[in-house]
């Protein structure tokens, strides 16, 4: 059987075991990436395709042998899967792999953000420590987390294990309901926003979720709050963000997902610094022991799907 991975690079693969990968009685072909123009010819005559985030739609697999796409991430939209679904081309996303390295990105985020750690740090190579007529110096705001109030958005395995070490930490923490649920008893977030010191997106993107954090919502918040995202960047209105964060209605922003990756230039959050904003290039995930289990995982969905198909 015939096997391509379109984007293994995303993988960072010199770092991972594909002994496993390589077991399989599959002939694979690697590609560092795949540009739209080129995904028709490299998937040609592949029953397996594996992505991260090159995008597979219907014109790209109606005249293809494909049986089966792996997703190399837990979201799905970047494959048709209702063509899929219609064709007989079985899809499996793997589940689970990063909650240990995206939990400790958001926590690292947030006490980041609470300790001023950037501006001290950055104090401290400027030489203004050196220079300081006391032995600290107190110039930045930091903030205990011990009895702030946390609400998430996304009670998974990753919004679920923030909580945890949030709670750790001596944190209250709410769950709003899920967005666009009409019978989950939580309050919606709405609801909580203006009793939040920290609010923790960890949802998916969907229609409902869709600048879920918007100027309406960035309002309600208090001045001292601040606001986390290691989910998908079209969660927050960018422009809205960026002008929350410029006019001090909200403390600060951790985020590791924009709205276009790889970012414009031309970005509202990326357009002129902000010291009050912390932006990661989407490498939450990537611990090594993060990209290793999503490998293997990877692994044993095909050959899941190997054995139902011998």
């Amino acid at each position: 059987m015939k096997g391509v991975i379109l984007d293994m690079a995303s993988l960072k693969p010199d770092d991972l075991d594909l002994t496993s990968l390589e077991a399989l009685p599959v002939s694979w072909t690697y590609f560092d990436n795949t540009p739209a123009e080129k995904v028709n010819a490299r998937i040609d005559g592949a029953q397996i395709i594996l992505t991260n985030k090159v995008v597979l739609k219907a014109d790209n697999l109606k005249d293809s042998q494909c049986r089966y796409i792996g997703v190399l991430a837990t979201g799905m939209n970047n494959v048709d899967t209702d063509y899929c679904q219609d064709n007989g081309i079985s899809v499996a996303n793997v589940e689970g792999y990063g909650t240990g390295s995206v939990v400790q990105h958001a926590l690292m985020l947030l006490l980041n953000l609470t300790t001023s750690f950037l501006r001290y740090n950055q104090a401290v190579k400027a030489s203004d420590w050196q220079h300081a007529e006391h032995f600290c110096l107190l110039d930045y705001p930091i903030s205990e987390l011990r009895d702030k109030h946390l609400v998430i958005v996304g009670s998974g395995q990753l919004g679920s294990g923030l909580a945890r070490v949030c709670q750790a930490l001596g944190m209250r923490v709410s769950f709003s309901a899920r967005p666009g649920s009409n019978d989950d008893p939580r309050p919606p977030l709405n609801d909580l926003l203006s009793d939040a010191d920290v609010v923790s997106l960890h949802c998916p993107a969907t229609p409902d979720t869709e600048n879920l954090i918007d100027k309406a919502a960035l309002d309600k918040m208090k001045s001292s709050a601040f606001l986390i995202n290691t989910a998908r960047g079209t969660l927050v209105d960018e422009h809205a963000l960026a002008e929350a964060l410029r006019s001090g209605s909200i403390a600060g922003a951790g985020l590791d997902v924009l709205s276009t990756e790889p970012p414009s230039s031309e970005n509202p959050l990326l357009a002129e610094p902000l010291d009050n904003l912390i932006i990661t290039p989407h490498s939450a995930w990537g611990a090594t022991e993060s990209r290793q289990r999503l490998l293997d995982k990877a692994v044993t969905n095909i050959k899941q799907f190997l054995q139902h198909t011998t």
